[in-house]
């Protein structure tokens, strides 16, 4: 049986998505912030004939998230979603959205990244070359802005100062970053945090000063702040050279995350 959860549902509903913090990192950073009954977001649960809850689906704007232990009501789920004219997107745990994809009756464009994560730093981490890395500041939030746009992968995103300003008053994202000579050439940020979990994003150097380790070390620095904070750290990837530093850190795939694109 699937039913629109409510404030009532809140104690099962995240105790069944808290069990993987960096796997549910939006349901936890979304239910935290915004609760059942805001109007851009709605949760669906499924449940069996025992009451027991086995899945659960999120509406945030124009995209929604399904997640499941095991067997679900894949196709009422799909149903729902058909029946949302603000439907655009999909995007979730490949073992899981692809049991909606049979149901689904729109042209998709489909994207698959390797998602990995981190509850711990490996030992060689500790042995990278020193380098200061800073903390960013309200006040550096051009600045990141500044970088970010010359990284080619990063310049059709919708990032602006004023968000980033706002989501670090927040207490959502994060930076750390490598200078040099006052220029920022070097950084790696968080987003999405919350009580339980913490994704890492924006990871990138200038191309005139890569492979100095700079984005490694910012890494490093990123990662020890929100681990000794007890949060569980992901971060998506598709490319394999990147995930050869990521995992050297510590980060150790835990499946694929699926992003759909919904006509």
């Amino acid at each position: 049986m699937i039913r629109q959860l409510t404030a009532k549902d809140h104690e099962q509903c995240y105790a069944f998505v808290a069990k993987k913090p960096a796997e549910n990192l939006f349901f936890i950073g979304d239910i935290e912030a915004f609760g059942y009954s805001e109007p851009f977001q709605k949760i669906w649960g499924d449940f069996d004939d025992k009451g027991t809850l086995r899945g659960v689906l999120l509406k945030y704007e124009i995209n929604y998230i399904p997640y499941a232990e095991g067997d679900f009501d894949a196709e009422g789920f799909a149903e729902i979603m058909k029946g949302d004219p603000e439907w655009r997107m999909l995007s979730g745990l490949e073992e899981v959205t692809r049991k909606l994809e049979p149901f689904l009756d729109r042209t998709i464009q489909k994207r698959v990244l390797y998602y990995a994560k981190c509850d711990k730093l490996e030992q060689i981490a500790e042995r990278e070359s020193y380098v200061a890395v800073k903390r960013a500041v309200l006040e550096d939030a051009e600045r990141i802005i500044d970088l970010y746009r010359q990284i080619e992968e990063f310049t059709s995103g919708s990032d602006n100062a004023e968000s980033r300003r706002r989501n670090m008053e927040k207490g959502v994202s994060r930076t750390c970053y490598v200078e040099e000579n006052g220029l920022m050439v070097s950084a790696a940020s968080t987003a999405a945090e919350n009580t339980l979990s913490a994704m890492i994003v924006g990871v990138c150097t200038l191309n005139e000063h890569k492979r100095k380790g700079y984005a490694t070390r910012c890494m490093l620095k990123l990662c020890k702040e929100v681990l000794e904070e007890g949060r569980e750290l992901c971060l998506f990837y598709d490319n394999p050279e990147a995930g050869k530093i990521y995992k050297r850190i510590g980060f150790k795939d835990i499946g694929k995350w699926t992003m759909y694109n919904c006509s």
